[in-house]
């Protein structure tokens, strides 16, 4: 009941937004623009995204290797292209299932594997924070100007100079953070209690997963090896979406700047609770590239772009690769069943 009651509620979030994302859209004029748009780009970004799928792939088998297991590299793109498959399919299912996949390929326990999986996403985290920061001090003037002028629309009268404004709340929250912090750090008392409560012992928890995580890098083999490849697979996240603006003429004049807001607003985006981040990745990615002189349709039609281009790859390719698990498992059933006749 509560797996259904989950997906119902994906769904109707994910049609909600898509709904509230698309309702002063023209589709004619956005479909005209996609059968106009470049399909070599579309190529080009499909092969990038499925060498990032394959790189993932690698890099997880870095992280079994100290735990007695290698699995090869094709069942492990098998595994995740199958994961990212049902991602589409039942939000948060992919890395269960990719799991379960590398299971019936390699017989590589679940529970294993799946902690390299929770490892994987801690690295991840972390990457995609760097790049938050490194968007914020890049494009410091245009998504300063983003959010100040929100906040002040929210409140009457709120004028000045919006990165100064913002400037202004980050500190105030930086030094109420130090001074709340300090205090706690000096109160026993307070601090047991804050510790025992659920959601501030679940974030106690996440930190130390984190820095577990993290300090897991020193019994891999080649760390070096697990750093490069954790680089090259947001590089090519990065070129993934980067290389469809030359697609389309609106959006052919956005430089690599704009690529990294996209890349960092739109990782945000697929994290919603939705299928495949569906919604949430245009609602999001669609308002923020009016800062770089897009009206708000040809955001839209941008993020609608690369989305689909994505996902309706994703669907085929993991599609195939969930049949090939399929046609697998049929080939190890009927080697199994076979019981030998003595003469």
């Amino acid at each position: 009941m509560k797996s259904a009651l989950r997906y119902i509620i994906s769904l109707a979030l994910a049609g909600g937004l898509i709904w509230f994302v698309f309702k002063d859209i023209n589709f004619a004029e956005m479909l005209d623009r996609f059968a106009k748009s470049d399909w070599r780009w579309i190529a080009l970004s499909c092969l990038l995204l499925l060498g990032a799928h394959i790189t993932r792939a690698w890099r997880w088998g870095m992280l079994m290797e100290p735990l007695g297991h290698k699995p090869g590299l094709f069942n492990s793109s098998i595994s995740v292209l199958t994961g990212y498959f049902a991602n589409y399919i039942v939000p948060r299912m992919g890395e269960v299932t990719r799991c379960g996949t590398l299971y019936r390929l390699e017989r590589i326990p679940v529970n294993l594997s799946f902690g390299t999986v929770v490892a994987e996403r801690i690295f991840d985290v972390l990457i995609l924070l760097i790049m938050i920061g490194l968007n914020f001090i890049l494009e410091f003037d245009r998504l300063s100007k983003f959010f100040t002028d929100f906040f002040q629309s929210k409140v009457p009268g709120g004028q000045g100079d919006s990165a100064a404004t913002l400037l202004g709340i980050l500190t105030a929250f930086l030094l109420l953070g130090v001074i709340g912090a300090y205090f706690v750090y000096k109160n026993a008392a307070l601090r047991q209690k804050i510790l025992k409560n659920a959601f501030a012992e679940k974030i106690v928890t996440f930190g130390k997963g984190m820095l577990d995580g993290f300090l897991s890098i020193r019994k891999l083999k080649s760390p070096g090896l697990f750093i490069l490849s954790t680089v090259g697979i947001w590089i090519l996240y990065y070129l993934v979406s980067y290389v469809l603006f030359f697609c389309i003429p609106e959006t052919s004049n956005l430089g690599p700047l704009a690529g990294l807001t996209l890349l960092v607003v739109g990782a945000i985006g697929m994290t919603a609770p939705t299928q495949g981040g569906i919604g949430a990745y245009h609602l999001l990615v669609g308002n923020v590239m009016i800062l770089y002189g897009l009206s708000q349709n040809d955001g839209i039609t941008l993020a609608t772009f690369i989305h689909g281009a994505q996902m309706i790859f994703m669907l085929i390719i993991g599609a195939l690769a969930f049949l090939y698990v399929l046609v697998q498992n049929k080939k190890s059933v009927a080697e199994n069943s076979q019981v030998p006749i003595e003469n």
